[in-house]
């Protein structure tokens, strides 16, 4: 199975629009009736006419673009830039939100999951524009920092949901600890978009987590997904078995074999057969949900002493198959450590840039001026939100200007 590589106008290629149009193209594709729908209720209440609920989902969506630093500083910005206000929807020489109000509004938006029905929505109209490719996607974790103050680990309430300290390793295998929580995404490898995510207290493992992101993978795509791409902490038989059995793909993962006393008997670490004169046999292709593995001696990769006939009389040479129904950990069709296997692999880096461009341009950390776990995932919605708004936006309008020429 091939990644089809089309051309997609990414998320750098949307912040080179001019700023000004820029927020008024990304606005213009969100759905937002659904959203309103949902906040829209009678309200009995006495007291000041609300501000209209688009408005609000606008400055928040302005407040990640233009990487903001919570609500104060996108109340000072809407105060002072006419043009803003006029794009978001406020009235441009009326008085703007304050800060405790666009708090409350945010706690509205988690109570309802507004935000998860948004981003399931432009995650469809992004799939809808082939802009998604599916046949690959990448799981992975980063650290968040918590808002609130760091408290020793005696003291943490263990409920699953509240910050918490975390240890992992960055790129160079240095470990890094950290107070907070972890945000887990899917991402697409053709566009780098993320296509469901989760935050989660720090401390909890990568692994224990695939399900959930899987489910919610399922709810917001159509398309099948072949291949899940994942680095060594998600590997574990319950998630090589879930992904086989349940939604018929491979789990693209290295072995981790720190715990490991010595490979399974007639095979290397890899997986590899090994012959009867002691030698790795050479992988030969698959078939049918077997791999198969040949004489090293008749392919010219050894010079056994024994020659061909000690394991064959045939003059192909001795073939061995391995099933992945067998052991869907170690064994992995393509077979792990040949090209096409690497080549996978080596789309697992999307969610790094994904990871990327949420910090260093979306405020993922920075921004993070809330504390509680629901709005700190409503945060990283949010951030998600504009990217794939942003995404669809830069390509729209290139297929409008094609339309035209």
């Amino acid at each position: 199975m091939n990644i089809r590589q089309g051309y997609v106008f990414s998320f750098e290629d949307a912040l080179k629009i001019q700023p000004q149009s820029r927020l008024e193209k990304i606005i213009n594709t969100l759905d937002l009736k659904p959203v309103l729908t949902k906040l829209n209720k009678p309200d009995n209440k006495s007291g000041p006419k609300p501000y209209p609920e688009y408005a609000m989902l606008n400055a928040l969506i302005a407040m990640r673009l233009e990487n903001m630093n919570g609500f104060t500083q996108l109340v000072e910005r809407l105060k002072f830039d006419a043009y803003l206000r006029y794009v978001c929807g406020f009235e441009i020489f009326g008085i703007t939100p304050s800060v405790a109000t666009f708090s409350r509004f945010y706690a509205r938006l988690v109570e309802e999951d507004c935000l998860e029905l948004i981003f399931s929505s432009l995650v469809n109209q992004a799939e809808e524009m082939g802009l998604l490719d599916l046949t690959a996607v990448a799981i992975d974790s980063t650290k968040v920092e918590a808002y609130e103050k760091a408290v020793p680990n005696k003291k943490i309430i263990q409920d699953g949901k509240s910050a918490n300290w975390g240890i992992k390793s960055d790129t160079n295998g240095n470990p890094i600890k950290w107070f907070g929580y972890k945000l887990h995404i899917v991402t697409d490898v053709k566009s780098g978009l993320p296509i469901a995510l989760k935050v989660t207290p720090a401390s909890n493992t990568d692994a224990s987590v695939v399900e959930e992101l899987l489910e919610l993978t399922a709810e917001n795509t159509h398309s099948r997904i072949y291949y899940y791409l994942m680095d060594s902490g998600y590997d574990q038989h319950s998630v090589y078995s879930l992904i086989r059995d349940k939604y018929q793909a491979q789990a693209i993962i290295p072995l981790n074999n720190r715990s490991a006393k010595q490979p399974k008997a007639g095979l290397d670490w890899d997986g590899t057969p090994i012959c009867s004169a002691g030698y790795r046999m050479v992988y030969w292709g698959y078939y049918n949900g077997e791999n198969k593995f040949r004489c090293p001696h008749v392919l010219g990769k050894c010079d056994c002493p024994f020659g061909s006939a000690w394991c064959s009389e045939s003059n192909y040479g001795m073939v061995v198959k391995t099933k992945v129904k067998d052991d869907p950990r170690l064994f992995c069709i393509p077979h792990r450590g040949t090209a096409n296997w690497q080549k996978f692999y080596n789309l697992r880096t999307y969610s790094e840039r994904c990871f990327s461009r949420f910090k260093e341009n979306l405020g993922l950390e920075t921004g993070l001026t809330i504390r509680k776990i629901k709005k700190v995932e409503a945060h990283a919605y949010l951030c998600a939100i504009t990217m794939i708004a942003a995404v669809i936006a830069v390509n729209q309008g290139s297929t409008t200007k094609s339309s035209a020429a």
